[in-house]
């Protein structure tokens, strides 16, 4: 374990396969864990055996690389599973961030957990929660959507399906369709949404760009393609008003089981309405002199 770099010696690792987060730019995001187990692997398995050379250069690492990816992922599987079966520790990481988001590895990772073969998280970086931590859009609730369709009515579909999702929608694009894919979000989702472009995250030319999907949209489209891995983010639906008809459902719900009040105060924290106004509601449905 010398081979780590960090004057720590570590415990040596089980049998398994570890997934080790990488970094996504700057390499002093790697963790002491993930530079253990990549010392530590009888074989590190990576999407590009090239970028993976030069972080285990950077840090004085001499693992054995072998390729895996979506072109040789099924003719390797089998190779692989057998030799974690037989006791291996396998270290699988991405060109960059966590692996399985937007990577192969979520088949090898399904597969071995079906043999019984133990799988270890080893987690670090990850531009997804980089984007969303940077963009300044509510963090509480998210989704991570993924690459957008390259086609516009088919991207058109898919942002139509997440348009009533209420949390952050985190997807990852590139810089010649940033332009159409924000158009189309501020089509789909509303322009007045809020959202944000993050781009080069950790590297030396980080951005983050924010504002509503509408403004994202013109600016890129006059500005041209950005250079650099992109996530990009909606932020949640904007909060509309609730209907008469809303209210008046929530009301009768409310008053089947409450006093007058109590079923006001709590219907107008749901619905996000002034207390007033919705007990005075209240009162005309419980006295039956509402209209209709």
């Amino acid at each position: 374990m010398a081979g780590a770099g960090h004057g720590q010696q570590a415990v040596a690792a089980s049998p398994g396969l570890y997934v080790v987060s990488t970094p996504i730019g700057n390499l002093r995001d790697i963790t002491l864990r993930a530079l253990d187990i990549l010392a530590a692997a009888d074989e590190v398995l990576a999407e590009d055996t090239r970028v993976a050379a030069k972080l285990l250069s950077a840090y004085g690492l001499k693992a054995r690389l072998s390729p895996y990816h979506d072109h040789n992922g099924a003719e390797r599987r089998p190779v692989i599973l057998a030799r974690l079966a037989e006791g291996a520790r396998i270290a699988l990481i991405s060109d960059a961030g966590t692996p399985l988001v937007s990577d192969p590895g979520w088949k090898l990772v399904h597969e071995a957990l079906d043999a019984g073969i133990r799988v270890y998280p080893v987690p670090g970086a990850s531009a997804m929660l980089a984007g969303l931590v940077a963009s300044g859009l509510p963090s509480d609730r998210f989704m991570f959507a993924g690459f957008l369709p390259p086609k516009q009515g088919a991207r058109r579909a898919a942002l139509q399906a997440l348009k009533h999702v209420p949390a952050t929608l985190i997807f990852y694009e590139s810089g010649p369709r940033l332009a159409d894919s924000l158009g189309d979000m501020a089509a789909t989702l509303g322009p007045g949404r809020q959202g944000a472009v993050t781009r080069e995250l950790t590297k030396l030319f980080e951005e983050t760009r924010r504002g509503t999907l509408q403004d994202l949209a013109d600016h890129y489209t006059a500005a041209g393609p950005p250079r650099g891995e992109i996530v990009l983010l909606a932020g949640p639906p904007l909060e509309q008003a609730a209907s008469a008809a809303d209210l008046d459902a929530a009301l009768k719900d409310a008053l089947a089981s409450m006093p007058t009040k109590q079923a006001a105060e709590t219907v107008a924290e749901a619905l996000s309405l002034p207390r007033r106004e919705v007990y005075q509601r209240a009162l005309k449905l419980r006295s039956g002199d509402a209209e209709g």
